[in-house]
């Protein structure tokens, strides 16, 4: 039923701008197992993509977040658009808070609580993807777990995909570190333009 709610979204998705490109995204994962997604500020990023990995995969995706506050509101944000109470197919885990289940299907954390299951248990068991968001953010905890990551995908879970999203990421060098032997397809997604009318008064 988790399943059936994602594909109902992805089949007929929000006219947001990264709609666009998520059967590309779809498409990178199956072949190459890793995507960068670069598109701009409000095209979607963080309320579509992750429902669309999720149905390409098996098991939970984790959707990191800097903040708790980002976290709850975009697991808010897409349990709204799927019509259901937050804690069933969307979740959300942060330090001393947590909503979610066995049938979660898309978890938004904090990248420390991401960091903090990677040194538990590297091999993550019963995730199926990972995807960073706003993975320009340069802070010591999340450039310590897309360390891990890679390290993990290398040496202890080839299978796990890989999804690196941001407006103003160095896309062709984060598809290099994350890809592994091949770099990981970069995704980008332009903007949405509105006509100006400049009037003087």
């Amino acid at each position: 039923m988790a399943r059936d709610s994602l594909l109902r979204l992805i089949a007929d998705p929000p006219s947001l701008p990264v709609a666009a490109g998520l059967a590309e995204v779809a498409q990178a994962l199956t072949e190459r197992g890793s995507a960068v997604v670069q598109a701009p500020p409000g095209s979607g990023k963080t309320t579509l993509v992750p429902p669309a990995v999720a149905l390409a995969v098996a098991g939970r995706v984790v959707v990191t977040q800097p903040r708790r506050i980002a976290a709850r509101a975009a697991a808010a944000r897409l349990a709204h658009l799927l019509g259901e109470p937050l804690g069933q197919t969307v979740g959300y885990a942060v330090r001393g808070d947590r909503r979610g289940g066995a049938a979660t299907q898309v978890e938004f954390v904090t990248t420390g609580v991401l960091l903090r299951r990677l040194q538990r248990d590297p091999e993550l068991p019963g995730i199926g993807a990972v995807v960073l968001d706003e993975v320009h953010e340069r802070q010591l905890d999340a450039d310590l777990t897309l360390a891990l990551l890679v390290d993990v995908r290398r040496h202890l879970r080839e299978d796990l995909p890989l999804v690196a999203m941001s407006a103003t990421v160095e896309a062709e060098r984060t598809a290099a570190l994350i890809g592994g032997p091949r770099p990981a397809t970069v995704v980008t997604v332009p903007g949405s333009l509105h006509p100006v009318d400049v009037r003087w008064a």
